[in-house]
């Protein structure tokens, strides 16, 4: 079905419609976007797709509300917002229209779906309230915050403002999906030097990347430092041991911490070092030999020391 409609509340908006809209406007660009209330407008029709309202979940009649009672839920429980349902129906179409390879397609919809849907999903329907300094800056809120102020009394300003926050909104879509679909390159191109580093201590990528996510996967558990070019020198990195924190699974020497060029040189013994940083978790070389070295004498000392 290519529909002539896509129908939406009028009225304030909040996010769950507002990211819908994003993923059907690119699907269905000739679809006239309708905000409204009428019965005439969000009653099931062949010609329309209806979201955020109208009192009932029908994917075969193309309306997707979750306001009533027996809305919808996942099979966890887990309540879905608007965005969830389109989401579910329409973001794979979304993933191919917007390029992604087909063979990435279902990992991507589904880690986007519970990375950033989900939280838009238990926001939406009061099971997920942020709260501390941070809460007022999280995605619904920001996008909360482009809608008119109470007393601009114009009578399309909540039009104007939904159609300005769209072009937002698709932005943060867009770079959303973008470095997920990066990240599955990335891993990709980690798990080939993985296999090349072998039982190696230090893993070499030709440039900088997300590298831990493929490492924990692989199960590459004795890899220690990570060594890539950058736009003028090389990179030595530690590790982070979990997804939180910053524990890595070998710091760098604590005789390099905070040196730079010769003083670094001297402590190191090695010409070309450049930089390390005073948390011992990233150094830098001048050639590629040079940050080589300083990995293996780093994994050396971490062996040394029982690591």
């Amino acid at each position: 079905m290519s529909p002539d409609f896509l129908v939406t509340h009028s009225g304030g908006f909040h996010a769950d419609e507002l990211l819908s809209s994003v993923i059907l406007t690119r699907l269905f660009p000739q679809a006239r976007l309708i905000r409204s209330r009428a019965p005439e407008w969000i009653t099931p029709a062949p010609d329309r797709i209806i979201y955020d309202v109208g009192g009932a979940y029908d994917p075969a009649a193309g309306i997707f509300d979750h306001h009533q009672r027996g809305a919808p839920l996942r099979e966890d429980g887990q309540p879905y917002s608007s965005f969830g349902l389109i989401w579910k129906h329409y973001g794979r179409e979304y993933l191919v229209a917007s390029g992604l390879p087909d063979h990435h397609v279902e990992a991507l919809h589904s880690n986007f779906d519970i990375g950033f849907v989900l939280p838009i999903d238990l926001t939406d329907n009061g099971a997920l309230s942020p709260s501390g300094p941070l809460a007022s800056l999280t995605l619904p809120a920001l996008l909360e915050t482009l809608k008119p102020v109470f007393d601009e009394e114009e009578p399309e300003a909540d039009d104007r403002a939904f159609h300005a926050a769209l072009a937002i909104a698709r932005s943060f879509i867009d770079a959303g999906i973008a470095q997920r679909a990066a990240k599955l390159r990335a891993e990709a191109i980690v798990y080939r030097a993985i296999e090349v580093a072998g039982q190696g201590r230090i893993l070499e990528l030709p440039r900088g990347m997300p590298f831990r996510p493929a490492i924990v996967k692989a199960g590459a558990d004795h890899l220690l430092f990570v060594v890539h070019p950058r736009e003028k020198d090389w990179c030595v990195t530690g590790i982070r041991r979990g997804d939180d924190g910053f524990e890595l699974r070998a710091d760098l020497p604590a005789t390099w911490a905070g040196l730079t060029n010769g003083e670094l040189e001297a402590a190191c013994g090695i010409e070309g070092a450049s930089f390390c940083h005073n948390g011992r978790f990233i150094a830098a070389a001048r050639t590629r030999e040079a940050a080589l070295a300083m990995a293996e004498l780093a994994v050396q000392e971490a062996l040394s020391i029982g690591v």
